[in-house]
């Protein structure tokens, strides 16, 4: 079965932050992979923009934060697709549960990365959650016919929030990034909106490093990025 990963965040940037070195290694292994924002952060994650110059318009922030984050996806050699559901807050209709099951059924993914359940500093991540939640449950046709494409239920894992402890995110998946962290920090960059946060994920990147080597005892991961699975796996063998 070819491996497919889609990566869907709230916001341009999100996938960046919490899950480029994973995109870039799926893509290493010969996956084929999507990233979907449902926003472009306009409102509520430009804030460097708007301090530039307050007088900008939300259509200018949205063409800016457009092209970083097509620089970043670019960089990774990602394709990237824009919903432009609005930010602070994101609104979740039927028609944009209809819009997003249609496409997780068109994409078949074997993978999903998404937002935590719980965000206690941002309205719009756990709405992220809930949408992806009710697309893949009805695009795997949650038990019942189906108006939707049936598909096989992808694994289901959510990213680390900024403040994970608050966000009732415990790490069960650690990714080793070290041979793809030079790609992480190279669209790390193209977020020009949201500079500040280039150190703090190229720090937590090497301290979720840390946490793996002790786990694992693999002393050569310099870099990782980690996920909490949100389903139970199947395998066929215990090791």
């Amino acid at each position: 079965m070819q491996k497919k990963l889609l990566v869907i965040g709230a916001h341009s940037g999100d996938f960046v932050w919490r899950a480029a070195g994973t995109i870039a290694k799926a893509l290493e292994e010969g996956a084929e992979t999507l990233v979907v924002a449902l926003s472009y952060g306009e409102r509520g994650e430009s804030g460097e923009l708007w301090k530039e110059d307050p007088n900008r318009s939300v259509e200018s922030v949205k063409v800016i934060r457009h092209e970083q984050a097509q620089r970043a996806a670019d960089i990774l050699d990602t394709p990237i697709q824009f919903l432009d559901w609005g930010d602070y807050p994101v609104l979740l209709t039927n028609e944009r549960v209809e819009q997003l099951t249609n496409l997780v059924g068109d994409f078949e993914p074997t993978v999903i990365l998404t937002h935590s359940e719980k965000d206690p500093f941002n309205p719009d991540h756990p709405l992220a959650f809930q949408a992806v939640q009710r697309a893949r449950l009805l695009s795997s046709g949650a038990g019942v016919p189906s108006a939707f494409k049936n598909i096989d239920p992808p694994v289901w894992y959510s990213f680390e929030p900024h403040q994970p402890e608050l966000c009732g995110f415990v790490p069960d998946t650690f990714m080793d990034i070290t041979s793809v962290m030079e790609k992480k920090q190279g669209a790390m960059v193209c977020m020009g909106a949201q500079t500040y946060l280039r150190d703090y994920y190229a720090e937590l990147a090497a301290r979720r490093a840390n946490h793996a080597r002790r786990i694992s005892g693999q002393k050569h991961i310099q870099f990782a990025e980690c996920f909490q699975c949100q389903v139970p796996r199947v395998t066929a063998t215990i090791f």
